[in-house]
């Protein structure tokens, strides 16, 4: 009789893994595109024929399984899971890995997205959400635990020790954390993910205990939900500000660890694709694109523009203009460039955006140009078509270590160094036009850029002003420094402003 019920455990666990070699073949033949060969004796066929040889049977079985797992990553396992993927299949592949019990975090990682698939998936709607009972009268236990002790019952599952209970106590305060964060960055920014999977680390071979793959499961799916969530809006908004910057026939939206990223970059991102990928390996991506939120965020005019996006992503300019860019919209409107007038813009916050890219990228080349050239020669910066001449004041400014500092000295270099990048992007407009002006279209584009560099130099001389003004007090070498730049940018200014009045001068 004993003999009986061991030959029918075997048969059982024989089953369990024919159902994971089935979920495994047709795996690999959809990654593959074709079939993998299967051993002699362990097709399906064989296995109904013989009852005989059962133990080795399981033994080449399992080692079968465990080369078809190495080339089964986490992430293939997660794209297979899909919502029409058999419970019974689910549970199957629960059983094959905690049996297996590997020490390892490829099959934890693949316990983990088992459990919370079955999670997810309950072979009953709203069956996990009722609640837990005790089964000796005094521990509560949560309906997906209870399901997967009868999942797990013919299963040695390991203890649960005392302190692997306290490291499960941490899930509930974390999921009170997940459901206060309404923004991606902020999200991204907790560290959440990598303290999970130190808590998990941690848990070791408890990591295969029911309690645990319950706790867990459950942290998992309220952490999906809220990640998506977030995901999705901050990726909407980061497609909106592209969208709305290429309809201004801008391209680049910001730069991000060194990097452009143009609007070609952003419709490429594919949500649904990053989001069925395994978060270890995809989380760079997600880092990336949160970066590329902050950036984006930074920019009060971007913002407002994307919330009121029924008012052309156009903001008015009266708040950054005086003097020098009104006349310069005034006399441009009045300018005729060969059979085509010029019509001044509004400036928009895509605009702005994009010469602001721009002013960065001059800003870095220069600095990187002064720190790196011959102490007698660094005050003059080759540029694409002049030299731009820097006072040793600019020059050091450019060299400067300290910029990141809240000190006043760190305001009048980072003062400097934005004047000198307005000069030597109006110089390089004031080129372009001259090449430009038997062709219209190419007169307009570049006449545009120097209205919004008008405009970005009216805010950049008054912020000079208030600089200049404090430095007083204590440097008036500094503020010396700073009125010498700010009166050669107004020089610059006028020159562009006449040019814009008087095309063919």
């Amino acid at each position: 009789m004993r003999s009986d019920f061991l030959a029918e455990d075997l048969k059982f666990e024989l089953s369990i893994l024919a159902t994971v070699q089935g979920f495994y073949q047709k795996l690999m033949r959809d990654s593959l595109g074709g079939d993998v060969p299967i051993p002699s004796g362990l097709d399906e066929a064989s296995l109904r024929q013989s009852d005989e040889g059962l133990p080795e049977t399981l033994s080449r079985m399992y080692r079968w399984l465990h080369v078809l797992d190495m080339a089964i990553t986490p992430a293939m396992l997660r794209q297979a899971l899909t919502p029409e993927t058999d419970s019974e299949v689910a549970e199957a592949l629960l059983r094959y890995f905690v049996r297996r019990r590997e020490p390892s975090d490829i099959n934890r990682d693949k316990t983990d997205l088992i459990a919370t698939f079955l999670y997810r998936h309950p072979r009953v709607s709203g069956q996990w959400e009722q609640h837990g009972y005790g089964l000796d009268g005094a521990l509560p236990l949560s309906p997906f635990e209870i399901a997967l002790i009868e999942i797990l019952a013919d299963t040695d599952v390991p203890q649960l020790p005392e302190e692997h209970v306290q490291l499960l106590r941490n899930f509930d305060p974390l999921r009170e954390e997940i459901a206060r964060y309404r923004d991606f960055n902020a999200l991204m920014d907790s560290g959440i993910v990598s303290r999970v999977r130190e808590i998990k680390r941690w848990l070791d071979s408890s990591f295969y205990h029911p309690g645990v793959l319950a706790t867990v499961a459950a942290h998992n799916a309220a952490f999906g939900e809220r990640f998506d969530l977030l995901f999705t809006k901050a990726l909407g908004e980061i497609k909106q500000f592209a969208q709305a910057l290429e309809e201004m026939g801008g391209s680049i939206l910001s730069t991000v660890d060194g990097v452009e990223v143009t609007v070609e970059h952003v419709a490429a991102i594919e949500q649904n694709e990053m989001l069925k990928a395994d978060y270890g390996n995809a989380l760079e991506k997600f880092r990336r694109v949160s970066r590329l939120k902050k950036e984006l965020d930074r920019r009060p005019p971007i913002r407002k523009s994307l919330l009121a996006p029924a008012a052309g992503s156009a903001i008015p300019s009266s708040n950054r203009s005086t003097a020098a860019a009104k006349p310069a919209r005034v006399a441009a409107a009045k300018a005729p460039v060969a059979a085509q007038a010029f019509q001044p813009p509004v400036i928009t916050a895509q605009q702005i955006s994009a010469e602001e890219g721009k002013l960065r990228r001059v800003e870095e080349s220069i600095r990187v140009f002064v720190r790196v050239a011959d102490p007698k020669y660094r005050q003059i910066v080759p540029m694409r078509f002049f030299n731009l001449m820097l006072s040793p004041a600019e020059a050091d400014a450019y060299s400067a270590t300290f910029l990141e500092e809240k000190s006043l000295r760190a305001d009048v270099a980072r003062t400097l160094i934005r004047s000198v990048s307005c000069i030597a992007r109006i110089n390089t407009e004031l080129e372009e036009i001259k090449r430009s002006q038997s062709m219209s279209s190419l007169w307009k584009l570049h006449a545009d850029a120097l209205v919004v560099l008008l405009d970005i130099v009216s805010s950049t001389t008054e912020e000079a002003g208030s600089v200049a003004k404090a430095a007083e007090k204590s440097d008036a070498t500094s503020a010396t420094a700073i009125h010498e730049t700010v009166k050669k940018l107004r020089n610059r200014s006028d020159i562009a402003v006449k040019t814009l009045a008087h095309p063919g001068s």
